[in-house]
């Protein structure tokens, strides 16, 4: 029995150390930390100077960061709940809180409960399978929208990296080019060469290795 049970706690601790496959980040909305200005003057209460303060801002490290901030910029609850319908700070699966998940339209208490049971997530068929159970495919597919599964900076196809907000070929290249990545300080090293500390911060939401 004892050995059946190291077996099993070896199988499972090599399955949570699995590489994420086919991870990506949800196509369909603005990302609120590399939007251009004039799309982000057409979202819902956005006026010129909440525009600005919010350029000069971010990156926001989190939607709950992004939330209070715009908060502060004497929006109300409603209309940062609509500016969500078409912009969001994408959130990941594998951590993102309570909170974070709460921040999505239409999720409520229920995907909180959810997103959180499944973890650790691993690609989008898996979402795709325990998700649309509870709400059907076209519900998933929109809350698909709102969240991530992070790329890994060292399997990743380009077509992975390119679903990474603002990333573009460049990233794609600078990815590649040093694999393999092994630490956290590297990725900074390597691609502060390319952008900024503050850009950096930000790619680095969305990568694993």
């Amino acid at each position: 029995m004892a050995t059946t049970r190291l077996i099993i706690a070896g199988l499972f601790t090599a399955l949570l150390l699995t590489p994420a496959l086919n991870a990506q980040v949800g196509p369909g909305l603005l990302d609120l930390n590399s939007a251009a200005e004039k799309d982000l003057s057409g979202l819902p209460g956005m006026t010129p100077a909440a525009v600005k303060a919010l350029l000069e801002r971010r990156p926001f490290g989190s939607i709950t960061e992004a939330n209070t901030f715009l908060l502060a910029q004497k929006l109300t609850p409603e209309q940062t709940a609509a500016i969500y319908r078409k912009a969001f700070i994408h959130v990941n699966l594998n951590t993102a809180t309570r909170d974070e998940i709460l921040l999505i339209p239409g999720a409520g208490n229920r995907m909180a409960r959810e997103f959180a049971e499944y973890r650790p997530w691993r690609n989008w068929a898996q979402f795709d399978k325990e998700i649309s159970k509870y709400v059907g495919q076209a519900e998933t597919d929109r809350l698909k929208q709102y969240v991530f599964i992070p790329v890994n900076l060292n399997t990743a196809t380009d077509a992975d990296i390119l679903t990474i907000p603002g990333a573009g070929q460049r990233m794609v290249r600078e990815f590649k080019e040093y694999r393999p990545w092994k630490t956290k300080e590297q990725f900074e090293r390597e691609i502060g060469k390319y952008v900024g500390p503050k850009e950096v911060a930000r790619l680095w939401r969305y990568v694993v290795m």
